[in-house]
Formats: C-alpha cells, sequence, structure tokens
C-alpha cells in the first residue's frame, strides 16, 4: 500500500491518477490491438530489469492492469525498496491479450520513473552514511505525481518534507519581503497557525541565521551556503533548531555538507532529475 510519511493512505488517489493516465494514453480504444488481435487472444510475460536499481511504484503498475481488466493476473516479484539487478524478474502478468497491450505503457512508465526516484535517492543516502544527516525531498514534483514520487522517495530511503503548501510553514525569502522581515512573518504566523505546524525560516547568511533564531523558528533552513559558512551556522545553532542544507547539492557534494553537522539535506534532483530505470514488459502468447 502506498503511504506518506504522515501514514495516511494514499490509494484512492494512486486509482485517480492511473485512471487519468490510462485515460490520456488509450482515449477511446487501442486500435493497433483491436485491428490486430483477436478479441479472445491471452498472453502471458514478465516485467523484467535492465539495469540495476531500487524498486518503486509496483503496485502502481498493478493498478493499471487491475483498472482495465480484473482477470488479469498480475504477480509481484519484489516489493517496493527493493534492490534489484539487471535481468531480475520484478513481475509477472497474464490475461486478455488486448488488456495487457493496452496497460503495458502506463505502467511501465509509472514502474520505471518511480524506480528512478527511489534508485537516486538510495544513492544519496548511502553517500551520507554515518554522518547523522537525512536526506529529504522537495516539492519540485512532476505536476500530478508528486504522490507518487514522494512515495518513491520514502522506497529509496530519503524522508519527505512537506507535501504540499498546506502542511507546512516554510518562509522564503520573498514571504520575509513582503511581511516585513522574519521576525514580522513569524510573529504572525505564530498567532494564527497550529501548534501542530513547525516553522522552518529560509537563511541566506549568518545574519539571517541569528535573525531566525531569535525568532524562535523550529527549523532553519540554509540556503545556498558555502561549506564554510554552513559549518559555522550549525556552530551559531547549537541545536537550538534544527538545520537544513538546500541548493547546490549533489553526489559529489552531499557528503561533506552532511559533514557540517546539519540535521536535514533537502535535495530537488531525486524528483526533478532522476532519471528513469530502464525496465521492459516481454509478453508471449499464452
Amino acid at each position: 500500500m502506498i503511504r506518506l510519511a504522515q501514514g495516511e493512505p494514499a490509494w484512492p488517489a494512486v486509482e485517480e491518477i492511473v485512471r487519468r493516465a490510462l485515460a490520456e494514453d488509450i482515449g477511446p480504444g487501442d486500435v493497433t490491438s483491436e485491428l490486430s488481435i483477436p478479441p479472445e487472444a491471452r498472453a502471458h510475460g514478465e516485467m523484467t530489469a535492465k539495469q540495476d536499481g531500487v524498486l518503486a511504484g509496483i503496485e502502481v503498475a498493478a493498478e493499471c492492469f487491475r483498472q482495465l481488466d480484473q482477470q488479469v493476473i498480475f504477480t509481484i516479484a519484489a516489493k517496493d525498496g527493493h534492490e534489484f539487478r539487471c535481468k531480475d524478474t520484478i513481475a509477472c502478468v497474464s490475461g486478455n491479450a488486448r488488456s495487457l497491450l493496452a496497460a503495458e505503457r502506463v505502467a511501465l512508465n509509472l514502474v520505471q520513473r518511480l524506480s528512478g526516484v527511489a534508485t537516486l535517492t538510495r544513492q544519496y543516502v548511502r553517500a551520507i552514511e554515518g554522518t547523522g544527516a537525512r536526506i529529504v525531498d522537495t516539492r519540485k514534483t512532476t505536476p500530478g505525481l508528486r504522490l507518487l514520487e514522494k512515495a518513491a522517495v520514502l522506497a529509496g530511503g530519503g524522508q519527505n518534507h512537506r507535501f504540499a503548501l498546506y502542511d507546512g510553514i516554510l518562509i522564503k525569502d520573498n514571504h520575509i519581503a513582503v511581511a516585513g522581515g522574519v521576525a514580522s512573518a513569524v510573529t504572525s504566523i505564530r498567532q494564527r497557525a497550529s501548534h501542530l505546524l513547525r516553522i522552518e525560516v529560509e537563511a541566506t547568511n549568518l545574519d539571517e541565521v541569528a535573525e531566525a533564531l531569535d525568532a524562535r523558528a523550529d527549523i532553519i533552513m540554509l540556503d545556498n551556503m558555502d561549506i564554510a559558512m554552513m559549518r559555522e551556522a550549525v556552530r551559531i545553532v547549537a541545536g537550538r533548531a534544527l538545520t537544513e542544507a538546500s541548493g547546490n547539492v549533489s553526489l559529489e557534494t552531499v557528503r561533506e555538507i552532511a559533514e557540517t553537522g546539519v540535521d536535514l539535506i533537502s535535495v530537488g534532483k531525486l524528483t526533478h532529475s532522476a532519471p528513469a530505470v530502464d525496465i521492459s514488459l516481454n509478453l508471449r502468447i499464452a
């Protein structure tokens, strides 16, 4: 079952994402299959990895076939979060040939995309092992696929930042400019927001870090700071708030960033730049 860090079941939303994706791809019908494949024809095949990776979205792929034809049998060979190798079978499918062909592309698109997110996330998580820092995602997701991509981050061993604008407070530079400063923005929010919502403030230099601390921010985002400034910011904060490194994070730099002592490292690349994992579905007449 697809879940987010908050633990809320998300399957109804997954069903709607799949429904929209199938409608986009199939429209009024798969003309190629309808004109070339007998309606009673049956087929079976395997979903096979063509490179190493971390699996995510396999239940979503199964839902693609289920929505088109509940008689299709989709057998999952590995769960989300599983590390697979090239040529591994991750699922088997059998049923009406037309149904399998109609659902094939959407199912593969989703599992390839989501496994790409999980695979890249696992690489970042491994790169900072032993430092105490945590890798978190951002809102830089594919429109309409945020739910699935954030679930894929979890499958890769990362953690979720806020899901959307409604479930977390992040005071960025434009908020500060319009609200009249960090203190004014934080004070206004504390007077109106639920006590359950933590307040994060973006800081680009040490003066802004001090200002965020004075305003009693719960989390301070160290935005685009160099390593020396980040390390000094962590020293100044001294555990009075969580620190989050953000901006210009790559696999080459993430270890050094983690070693500054920050608590969190947010990485937009997890969702906006993850390459899809190559996975194929090879069908045969049953």
